[in-house]
This record gives C-alpha cells, sequence and structure tokens, in this order.
C-alpha cells in the first residue's frame, strides 16, 4: 500500500512507481509459479484445529518458503467429503483417522501415507445412555450413530467389554448434525458421538456415559495423510509440514501467554471458548512433541492396532467387494507389515517425525 505524503506528488514520479510496485508484484507471482504448490485439507476437530492456526500466523508458510514450496491450507466443512476429494486428487495432504485412512483412500487404491501423528481419543469419542444404564443394558436397544465411522468401531469394541455383538442391538444411521437434537426425543434412548457433541449430550439431564475411548487408548488415531507418491516425489513437502506442525506444538503446549493465545484462537474458530477447548484437549492424548510421537508410531501395538481396524472394516464390508479377507490391504508400520506385503496402500512413515525429534528439519 502507498504512504500518501502531505504534498503532492509529480504525476511522473507517482507513475514511475506505480510501474516499479507492478514490475515487483508480477515478479513475486512469477517467483511463486515457480514453486511446487500443494494443497492440504483440514477440518474442525479438537485435533486439527493447529492447522487453521498455524495457516492463519503464518507458520505454516514460514516452513514452506524455507523448502521453497507453497503449501495452501483449505477448510472443508464436510469431514468425509474432504477425505473424499482427497482420494479424487483434489488434495496433496488431508486430516482423517487410521480407520477412515483405510477405508477411502487405501481402499479406493490410493497409496497414502501417515505422515504426522497427531493424538489419539482418549476419552473424545463415547457411548451414552438414557438413565441410570450400563453398557450392557444396550442389549436390544437401538443406538444411533454415525453408522462405519469410528464411532461404530467404538460401540463394537465396547460391545465387546461385556460379552454382546452388533447383532445384539440395532444400529440407527444418523448424522452427526442430527444427533443432539435426536436424542431429545423419547425414541432415542443410546447414542454414540464424539466431541463435541458428546459434551452436549452428556450434559443433558438423566444421561450416562456408558463406554469412551479412554477405555480403548491408542486405537482411534487422528493424522495427517499425505499420497505417498507426492511424497515421494517431494520430500520438501513432508518436511514443511511436519516442521509447521511440531512448532505450533511446542507453543501451544506451554502454560505462557503465546499458548493461552494460540489456544483461544483455536476455541474460536471451532465454536467454542478457552475452557471448552481445554476440556476436548483434556479427552485427547496430543503428541506435543515428536519424540512422543515417533515412539507411539513405533510400538508394536499400532499394528496390532491396524489389525483390530482392519478386522472390523472387513466385516462392514469397508475394504471394497473385492476383498477376500481383513488383509487384503497390506498396512506397514516401523514394526511390519499386517496384510498383503504386495498390496501395501497405507503406511505408517516416522522418518519425517524422526528428523523433527533430531533437530534435522
Amino acid at each position: 500500500m502507498f504512504k500518501l505524503a502531505k504534498k503532492p506528488l509529480r504525476k511522473l514520479a507517482l507513475a514511475a512507481t506505480l510501474i516499479s510496485a507492478t514490475v515487483a508484484s508480477t515478479t513475486q507471482i512469477a517467483h511463486a509459479a515457480d514453486k511446487p504448490s500443494y494443497r492440504l485439507a483440514w477440518t474442525i476437530y479438537v485435533g486439527w484445529m493447529p492447522w487453521d492456526y498455524g495457516a492463519a500466523t503464518g507458520i505454516v508458510k514460514k516452513w514452506a518458503d524455507k523448502y521453497n514450496i507453497n503449501i495452501d491450507v483449505v477448510q472443508v466443512n464436510d469431514y468425509i467429503e474432504s477425505i473424499n476429494q482427497y482420494t479424487a486428487g483434489a488434495f496433496d495432504a488431508t486430516v482423517m483417522t487410521n480407520m477412515d485412512a483405510l477405508t477411502i483412500p487405501a481402499a479406493s487404491g490410493v497409496d497414502s501415507t501417515a505422515l504426522i501423528v497427531g493424538d489419539f481419543s482418549n476419552g473424545n469419542d463415547g457411548v451414552v445412555l438414557k438413565g441410570d444404564k450400563s453398557l450392557a443394558d444396550l442389549k436390544g436397544q437401538k443406538v444411533n450413530l454415525v453408522e462405519l465411522s469410528v464411532s461404530h468401531y467404538l460401540l463394537a469394541r465396547g460391545l465387546e467389554s461385556v460379552n454382546l455383538a452388533e447383532r445384539d442391538l440395532s444400529v440407527v444411521n444418523t448424522s452427526d448434525a442430527d444427533l443432539v437434537a435426536a436424542f431429545t426425543t423419547d425414541d432415542v434412548t443410546a447414542v454414540t458421538t464424539w466431541n463435541p457433541l458428546l459434551s452436549e449430550i452428556v450434559a443433558m439431564p438423566d444421561t450416562k456415559l456408558v463406554f469412551d475411548s479412554s477405555k480403548i487408548p491408542g486405537e482411534i488415531i487422528d493424522l495427517l495423510v499425505v499420497n505417498s507418491d507426492t511424497l515421494e516425489q517431494n520430500p520438501a513437502l513432508g518436511k514443511a509440514l511436519t516442521g509447521a506442525w511440531f512448532e505450533i506444538m511446542t507453543t501451544m503446549s506451554g502454560n505462557d501467554a503465546a499458548a493461552i493465545k494460540a489456544k483461544t484462537f483455536m476455541a474460536d474458530a471451532s465454536g467454542t471458548d478457552l475452557a471448552g477447548y481445554e476440556a476436548q484437549l483434556a479427552s485427547t492424548k496430543m503428541f506435543y512433541t515428536p519424540n512422543d510421537a515417533v515412539d507411539f508410531t513405533n510400538s508394536l501395538t499400532l499394528k496390532a492396532t491396524m489389525a483390530k481396524v482392519a478386522e472390523f472394516s472387513y466385516q462392514h464390508g469397508l475394504l471394497g467387494d473385492g476383498a477376500p479377507d481383513a488383509g487384503f490391504i497390506g498396512i506397514e508400520t516401523p514394526a511390519g507389515v499386517y496384510g498383503d506385503s504386495n498390496n501395501i496402500k497405507l503406511r505408517f512413515n516416522p522418518s519425517y517425525m524422526e528428523m523433527a525429534a533430531q533437530g534435522k528439519l
């Protein structure tokens, strides 16, 4: 923007200034066009709000500039639609859970890499009943949830703990946008959902949380997934994204004014206040340091978890019509491959997080 002088400028000087500014702007655009450009999609959820903060504060741009690339961070209002668009090639990277990474892009044949293991749900997902009930009381009831989502997986894992199965009850597919209102009706007596919807429902009178994701820690994992071919062609994308992420994690994990400011921004952007956002963080196991994320990814537990997820997905027809068994899609982890090693479509690659841990980004 031009700053106006107190005395009139000569037209010739002004013209020269305008021409100079235009040339500079054109040059900047040309240089930007020379850089490889990538698109990252994100949706509102406690563990993914840092991407919005990173974009708004210039942290993502700073790391992209360091590696001479452009990264466009785009909010998509519909979570599943964001994954579908990634699968179709509209985005190079997208946030998603481990189960959705397997059942949407990987099952569609898109080789994908879990670049950043950001957190796992540790109470953010739960099963709620009306009245003073227990999980075993679900037998014979209808349970409203988003069918074939992580809520469905959570319900199945909960039922196992009380020697029940899905055949012992009825699942009613309900949009997440309708779950809270549905629970206020007499016809709905049980729901399975995630925060912030879960918090709203639990706050209603005469309700009881009978099972939540803290009972299956580490099984509902929140990831940043990148197209494997794109990552292989330009590792700079992986370095920039990982560097930006852990810079944000360092900021928000503190107790100082910078941390409060960052979390307040994330709270506002997700439609809550700081107290509400911190309550959601309390039921989320965030990996604030790359060392913690690497340790989790390298563990034998991750491979076992993905085996459970694959089995559930196969039983519910989520691995595709041609899948002969739960191991149809190969899932590569540091502890080994689960499934078909000749058909690996989902990879947990901790190498970029290891670079962050070693200060090599």
